[in-house]
């Protein structure tokens, strides 16, 4: 449903902010650091104006059997690995050396993923999907996110308790299989998922939700496939600039062991979490040198833009009990989830995939399977099995 017309105050504002963050970050950070604050607003906006949502996808194909937000989701992955996974091979992108995300599979990405899907309805959203919910006046979804960081810094605080536990080695199926061949396996079973989840929409209510259609370019709202491919395309984008493909959770323990040795209430330093020398040297650093950080608020900024142009920028301030209390729990969940499996549905999920990395694929199954006790869970905190929250109704949504 369209808005009832743009808001110019939200549109102003937000544009002068991303234009005063891509400025300051450029002239202080280097041009790839205020080019990712523009590209992190581009997410913020693709995922506003498309309703691109996981949580509200997975919600929409296991309580009602619609899943154009799952084809979408396989559309995104699949232009997602033509695109990645050659210049991954290569090593370089436009000059810039670069790397993919290709991480163990074991115990503790198994038990992160289903917490993590838990977490992914009973607090509203994912990872993006709580970002961008924040960037557009979602008032729940910020309580999500506070708890989120929480539960993030907990998982780092005890790291000890999950980092030795089983694991294979980390795979990357490009260099077991061959470039080609891996893609082609890939794109086999997206075709396979997006036709599969056709046959059963189209068995249980006689038609099939589309992903195309037409839509308002700056205004929204937008198919689904525009933001599959838009995320897609803005993650090739996040590899040139940052060397690495796209990841939003790597950036929660990080504030909130910030906050932790800023209230004096501990040394995170000390943490084994922070033992290794990547994380580590990111605790040390300003956070504007922390690209994710970067791209995470410039999401939250670009969902705000987003909200404005479509005249949906309407905070809403009373909060149900029961949301406000699926949120705590949710948020916690998400942020130990995400720490537990090297990321969430888009560092482990859609850049693992699109990586080429076995972790990627193992992510899903666990993930699935968290999202299907989190709708059972739903009704204990008021919450709807199918509804959609806070955020839109559509199925591909967060929510």
């Amino acid at each position: 449903m369209a808005g009832a017309g743009m808001q110019r105050g939200v549109v102003i504002l937000a544009g002068l902010l991303l234009g005063a963050g891509a400025l300051g970050l450029g002239a202080g950070q280097g041009w790839r650091t205020g080019a990712l604050w523009l590209v992190g607003a581009g997410l913020g906006l693709a995922l506003h104006h498309a309703s691109f949502g996981f949580a509200g996808a997975f919600r929409a194909l296991l309580a009602e059997g619609r899943g154009a937000g799952l084809r979408a989701q396989m559309l995104m992955l699949g232009v997602a690995v033509l695109l990645l996974q050659p210049a991954i091979e290569a090593g370089t992108l436009l000059g810039q050396p670069v790397r993919g995300f290709v991480f163990p599979t074991g115990a503790a990405l198994v038990l992160g993923a289903f917490l993590f899907g838990v977490g992914m309805q009973l607090g509203g959203g994912c990872a993006s999907g709580t970002l961008y919910a924040v960037g557009g006046s979602g008032t729940r979804n910020l309580l999500t996110l506070l708890f989120f960081i929480l539960g993030a810094t907990l998982a780092a605080w005890q790291a000890d308790l999950w980092q030795d536990l089983p694991a294979l080695p980390a795979v990357s199926l490009p260099a077991m299989l061959g470039l080609w061949p891996a893609i082609g396996l890939a794109l086999a079973v997206f075709a396979l998922v997006a036709w599969a989840s056709a046959a059963w929409e189209r068995r249980r209510h006689g038609a099939v939700q589309p992903i195309l259609g037409r839509g308002a370019l700056l205004r929204g709202p937008w198919p689904l496939a525009w933001g599959a491919l838009a995320l897609a395309l803005l993650n090739l984008a996040i590899l040139a600039l940052a060397g690495r493909p796209w990841a939003i959770t790597g950036a929660f323990p990080l504030w909130g062991s910030l906050a932790v040795q800023g209230l004096g209430w501990d040394e995170p330093v000390f943490w084994p979490y922070w033992e290794e020398p990547t994380r580590a040297e990111a605790l040390l650093r300003p956070l504007a040198t922390e690209r994710t950080t970067v791209m995470d608020l410039g999401l939250v900024v670009g969902a705000a833009l987003a909200a404005g142009l479509a005249g949906r920028f309407r905070p809403a301030w009373r909060i149900p009990m029961g949301q406000v209390a699926g949120s705590v729990v949710g948020g916690l969940l998400l942020g130990i989830g995400a720490v537990l499996a090297f990321g969430c549905n888009v560092s482990a999920y859609f850049s693992g995939i699109a990586s080429g990395s076995l972790h990627g694929w193992a992510w899903i199954l666990p993930g699935l399977l968290g999202n299907w006790v989190g709708l059972r869970l739903r009704p204990r905190f008021g919450l709807a099995p199918a509804a959609a929250g806070q955020g839109r109704s559509r199925s591909g949504g967060a929510a």
